[in-house]
C-alpha cells in the first residue's frame, strides 16, 4: 500500500495525469493477461499520450470561443439535402487549412451556416490546429478595444497568426474606415498562408456596400475570395424544421 501512494505521488509530481487515471485498471489487466514488462510500459505511455493529445484539443477549442457547441456530429444533414457531403467530409479533413484556403458559406439566414463553420472548426481544433471564431461585428469591437488599451499588436498577432480564422455573419453591417484598414492587413498577411471561414447571410456581390471605400473592399474581397470554396446553403430554415420536427415527436406521444 505504501507503495502504490508513493508511486501515485511521484506521477502527481512528474504531471503524468494519464498514467495516473489508468494505472489501476492497467495494472488488472497485466495480472490478468500475464502481460511482460515491456508491453505494460507501452500501454501505460500511450494512456498518457492519449490523455495529453486530448486535453490539448480541448484547450485549443476553449481557445477557440465558439460559444454553442456545434459539430458535425450533431448536424442532421437530412434537413439540407442540397449539401454535398463528399465535399463536407474533404472539409473535415483540414486539408484546406494546410493549403491556407478559405471556405465561403451563404445563404438565408437558419440555413446551417454557422453549425457547419462551427463545426469545420471543431474538426480542424481535432487536428490540433488554433482556431479562432468571431462574429463580424465582434471582430472589430475587439481590435477598437485593444487598441485603446495598447494591446492592439498582440491581438493582430493572434488573429493573423492563427491557423484558422471564422468570421460568422460577414457583412452583417457597414464597418468604418478603420476598420476595414485593420481588415485588409489580416486578409493580406494570412492571404495564401492561413485559411479561413466566412459565413454570410448576404450574397457576394452584396458585401462591397458594407465598406467605406470600393478600392480597399475590392482588395479584401479578392484576397479572401481567391481559391476559396463557396458553398450555397438554400432552403427553409433548419431552425424551423428542428423545432418542427420536435414538435410533432412531441404530438405522437
Amino acid at each position: 500500500m505504501q507503495s502504490q501512494t508513493q508511486l501515485r505521488i511521484q506521477l502527481k509530481k512528474l504531471k503524468l495525469s494519464g498514467i495516473l487515471d489508468t494505472l489501476d485498471a492497467r495494472i488488472l489487466e497485466a495480472q490478468n493477461n500475464d502481460l511482460d514488462y515491456r508491453t505494460f510500459l507501452t500501454m501505460i505511455l500511450e494512456d498518457e499520450l492519449e490523455a495529453r493529445q486530448q486535453r490539448k484539443v480541448q484547450k485549443l477549442i476553449r481557445n477557440a470561443h465558439f460559444g454553442t457547441e456545434q459539430t458535425l456530429e450533431n448536424f442532421d444533414f437530412a434537413l439540407a439535402p442540397q449539401l454535398n457531403r463528399g465535399l463536407i467530409r474533404e472539409l473535415a479533413t483540414a486539408a484546406f487549412i494546410h493549403q491556407g484556403q478559405g471556405i465561403i458559406l451563404l445563404g438565408p439566414p437558419g440555413t446551417g451556416k454557422t453549425h457547419l463553420a462551427k463545426a469545420l472548426g471543431h474538426q480542424a481544433c481535432r487536428k490540433q490546429h488554433s482556431v479562432l471564431f468571431y462574429k463580424f461585428y465582434r471582430l472589430f469591437t475587439e481590435l477598437a478595444e485593444a487598441e485603446l488599451n495598447g494591446s492592439l499588436e498582440k491581438v493582430l498577432k493572434k488573429m493573423i497568426g492563427c491557423d484558422l480564422l471564422i468570421i460568422d455573419d460577414f457583412a452583417f453591417k457597414k464597418i468604418d474606415p478603420k476598420s476595414a484598414e485593420f481588415l485588409y492587413h489580416i486578409a493580406d498577411t494570412r492571404y495564401g498562408a492561413k485559411a479561413t471561414i466566412l459565413t454570410s447571410n448576404r450574397a457576394m456581390a452584396d458585401w462591397m456596400s458594407a465598406f467605406p471605400d470600393p478600392v480597399i473592399a475590392g482588395a479584401i474581397l479578392d484576397r479572401i475570395a481567391h481559391q476559396a470554396y463557396q458553398i450555397q446553403l438554400k432552403g427553409e430554415s433548419i431552425r424551423k424544421k428542428i423545432a418542427q420536427k420536435s414538435k410533432n415527436k412531441h404530438l405522437s406521444l
